[in-house]
């Protein structure tokens, strides 16, 4: 009977995890449009609901019913098979990832996090690489000189930013002495890591926004001079699972750098709820993502290879000899 109990605990955060991730995108528009509105000095969506909030809504049944469009010179497999690629992984990290220690529930206790691994960082590096391959994939599948520029430009990019990234977690891992989120996050109940390690997280913020692809590092889309980039040739619901990856990946990204960095659900002189705590803080995150995209402009192409190999990749070895100097 317990068994079956704890079966059915698994799969219920299994299914809550997946169907919030599902609808994050929704608030997340309309929230980044809005933000965009208030900076740009206009009101953002406010014809469909009140100010817009169903806008989102709108939107998502536009795509669900829009032409499905198929190139007629495309590899027909490997085009369908893309979205999906770029889609699971991000999903299947957050099995790793901890929203907390545990609640009481009518008497029971659960664990706000489905699995406990104790290499979970080292499993979280290795699945959210898989992500380039949807858009590898996605890009070469289209047979479309625009999106297959924007393949190449991801297969180069995520070199760049994937070894400075793994990097600089180091000293965070020499910290808490795991590679286990929860023991990191436990380590920093009286200080937080972004104390001891500031270089380490501008490394790792940094390589995220190359991570999520996003704004001034968003060259594998880059509409001005590619189009759309890797999915210049998707449209409905294939489109929409590639928006959903990009959105999921932004909130992943910022759920790490709290749990690395932020002290996770720990928090300073209010005293709020920890899973308050945490919700907060990955919000600000996301924030920052969505004021970055509307701040900076895009970097070229070798800029942003230059940043990676010049900049990112010394800092981050720098990180480490330091972490290992200073906490040896």
């Amino acid at each position: 009977m317990e068994l079956i109990v704890a079966l059915g605990v698994i799969v219920f955060k299994v299914a809550l995890v997946i169907a919030i991730l599902l609808l994050l995108p929704l608030p997340l528009t309309w929230l980044e449009r809005k933000i965009a509105g208030h900076m740009q000095q206009r009101m953002g969506p406010m014809r469909v609901g009140w100010h817009g909030l169903l806008q989102p809504v709108a939107d998502g049944i536009k795509l669900l019913t829009k032409e499905d469009h198929i190139p007629a010179e495309a590899d027909r497999f490997l085009f369908k098979l893309a979205p999906i690629l770029a889609l699971a992984p991000p999903f299947v990290v957050f099995a790793a990832i901890p929203f907390g220690e545990s609640v009481s529930v009518l008497g029971n206790e659960i664990t706000l996090y489905i699995s406990n691994l104790n290499v979970a960082l080292l499993f979280v590096f290795a699945v959210i690489g898989l992500e380039v391959y949807g858009v590898i994939f996605g890009g070469w599948a289209a047979n479309s000189k625009y999106a297959v520029l924007g393949s190449l430009r991801t297969c180069a990019q995520m070199i760049s930013y994937e070894i400075p990234m793994g990097f600089a977690v180091i000293g965070v891992v020499m910290l808490a002495q795991s590679m286990s989120l929860l023991d990191i996050v436990r380590a920093q109940t009286d200080v937080w890591n972004v104390v001891y390690q500031p270089i380490g997280f501008f490394v790792f913020f940094v390589a995220g926004l190359a991570e999520a692809q996003r704004i001034p590092f968003d060259l594998a889309e880059a509409e001005g001079d590619l189009g759309a980039g890797f999915h210049t040739e998707y449209s409905g619901i294939r489109f929409a699972l590639f928006m959903v990856s990009e959105y999921v990946v932004m909130v992943l990204v910022s759920v790490l750098t709290v749990i690395l960095f932020f002290g996770g659900w720990n928090g300073v002189v209010i005293p709020l709820p920890p899973l308050l705590w945490f919700l907060l803080k990955v919000a600000f995150f996301v924030y920052l993502f969505m004021w970055f995209r509307f701040t900076f402009p895009r970097y070229r192409y070798d800029q942003l290879m230059a940043i990676g190999w010049k900049v990112l990749l010394p800092l981050s070895l720098a990180n480490i000899i330091i972490s290992g100097v200073v906490f040896s």
